[in-house]
């Protein structure tokens, strides 16, 4: 009797914490719906990111852009070899935004806007990954006082905005910065001068 109540109870355990799992996602419907601001130009920010961090599969790149759309900051990271958790991701983004740039919890509405760039194996089709990474973005967002930006995938097939539509077939997760930059508009690059500087320093040593 001990050993099937100690089992009944693990099996209830695993089953809630998978169901709370699944809740950590966002669907495509939702996040459309969301108002997530559009990319005046998207190609040109995914471009200076790809140059700037030179992902690979599995890298997650969150930068943090002005109102005119000029890169603040940036930082990039492996995602570990876990099961898909917006929770996770959510702790994994805050880190870093936190690391980069200041947060904006004195603003009464958010001005600065921070997007996610993850490169990925698989093709374009939205996953339940793509789904935990736009909750973690999200509530990272609001954690740090900042506005929700553009989710964007980089896999095999090229970039794309999920929600939007819109994408490219360069670069894409195995491509070099060299083999796409001639043809490229130019990359997305930070202001100089002023703490800005600084913060952008920080970031591109990591």
């Amino acid at each position: 009797m001990t050993f099937g109540f100690a089992s009944s109870s693990a099996a209830s355990l695993s089953t809630s914490a998978s169901a709370a799992s699944v809740s950590r996602l966002l669907e495509p419907a939702e996040w459309a719906a969301a108002g997530i601001p559009l990319l005046r130009n998207p190609r040109e920010v995914v471009s200076g990111l790809h140059v700037r961090h030179r992902p690979g599969p599995a890298t997650a790149i969150v930068a943090v852009l002005d109102p005119d759309e000029r890169l603040l900051a940036s930082a990039s990271f492996t995602r570990r070899s876990a099961p898909a958790d917006g929770w996770m991701f959510r702790n994994a983004l805050l880190d870093q935004l936190r690391r980069v740039i200041p947060h904006d919890l004195r603003r009464r509405c958010p001005v600065r806007t921070a997007v996610l760039l993850y490169c990925r194996e698989g093709d374009a089709r939205w996953t339940e990954e793509d789904g935990a990474w736009m909750w973690g973005l999200r509530d990272a967002c609001t954690l740090h006082g900042l506005r929700c930006g553009a989710y964007i995938t980089l896999t095999h097939d090229g970039w794309q905005v999920l929600g939007e539509g819109r994408g490219g077939r360069h670069p894409h997760a195995h491509s070099t910065p060299e083999s796409f930059a001639l043809s490229e508009s130019p990359p997305l690059m930070p202001r100089t001068g002023g703490p800005v500087s600084e913060v952008m320093r920080r970031a591109a040593a990591r």
